[in-house]
């Protein structure tokens, strides 16, 4: 009797965790979240020390926006055993929750256990980019390039840098190597509104009818393209791309100001003023009381172009 009971000892556990590893592989193939959760959760209640049970788990309520859950889920992972994959999923977790600096520690020990790691890499540079440490945040970006040199989201970024810093050139150089290796809607719509800062405007328009024709979806591309019209004197294409960036956001007082502007130049004065005062009564609900032109501070128009906007608002004003 004592060598069956000892066999009894011995077979039952590795019934759990064959009906464990059994959950998990349904849980895995399963493609609702909740579902997986579930699945996951009854694995665990099985054989509670399946790591990949927690890790998948994490996945699962990060994917569903659970951050915290997902952060406690890795959490046990890292205590047990802790990877590099676990490190930077909890990363991201914690970048989602907006703690950069938690996230930049989970990134970094991510790459110390694997150095050639690119996406912690990058995701590190976008940590230091939120928090406005610039100077590091090129480093981090500049190893990915090192160990992936066709990263375009690492050049786009980088690009960002040099433009804040009003190093232009550098700035255009990056966006380009961008476009070149990937060239899709938001590369051209990134250094399309590159090209606007820097006043290239037909380079603008240019690149941001590439954006549009790539992805017909982005209200802000009709914008900035419809400036860039506004600004070479195209004025019909202008008003169409202004209104089409209304559809995207009828509350858009920039769109409104450049159809005020543009309708003024085709002398269609009662929807000029009809636009401009449109947009003057979204501002008046959405600031502080203000009169003239510094109703205006928070626009495209007066930040951007305001020497263009000023001689336009004194005009639009007196209607």
């Amino acid at each position: 009797m004592k060598r069956h009971f000892t066999l009894i000892l011995i077979v039952f556990p590795l019934i759990i965790f064959a009906q464990a590893n059994k959950i998990f592989r349904q849980a895995l193939k399963s493609t609702d979240l909740n579902e997986r959760i579930e699945l996951l959760t009854q694995a665990i209640e099985l054989e509670p020390k399946k790591l990949d049970a927690y890790f998948y788990r994490g996945l699962a309520k990060n994917d569903l926006g659970d951050y915290y859950g997902a952060i406690v889920d890795y959490s046990k992972v890292i205590v047990a055993e802790p990877d590099a994959d676990t490190y930077f999923n909890r990363g991201n977790s914690r970048y989602s929750l907006e703690n950069f600096e938690g996230a930049k520690e989970d990134y970094q020990k991510a790459i110390e256990l694997d150095p050639y790691f690119v996406d912690a890499h990058y995701s590190l540079g976008c940590a230091n980019y939120d928090l406005g440490d610039y100077e590091t945040a090129l480093k981090n970006f500049n190893n990915v390039i090192k160990i992936q040199p066709y990263y375009s989201k690492a050049y786009t970024l980088t690009a960002n840098i040099f433009s804040f810093q009003k190093e232009y050139k550098k700035a255009l150089l990056d966006y380009s190597l961008a476009v070149s290796i990937d060239p899709n809607a938001e590369t051209y719509y990134n250094r399309g509104v590159f090209y606007m800062k820097i006043n290239y405007y037909k380079k603008a328009k240019s690149d941001l009818s590439s954006s549009i024709r790539l992805n017909g979806n982005n209200g802000f591309a009709y914008f900035y393209r419809g400036a860039s019209e506004l600004l070479l004197g195209k004025y019909k294409p202008a008003l169409s791309d202004f209104l089409t960036a209304l559809k995207f956001d009828d509350l858009d007082f920039d769109a409104m100001l450049g159809l005020a502007m543009t309708y003024y130049r085709l002398k269609d004065i009662p929807n000029s003023k009809l636009y401009f005062n449109k947009a003057k009564d979204i501002l008046q609900t959405n600031t502080e009381a203000k009169e003239g032109i510094d109703l205006f501070e928070n626009t495209y128009w007066y930040q951007n172009q305001y020497y263009f906007f000023k001689e336009a608002f004194v005009k639009l004003n007196d209607i």
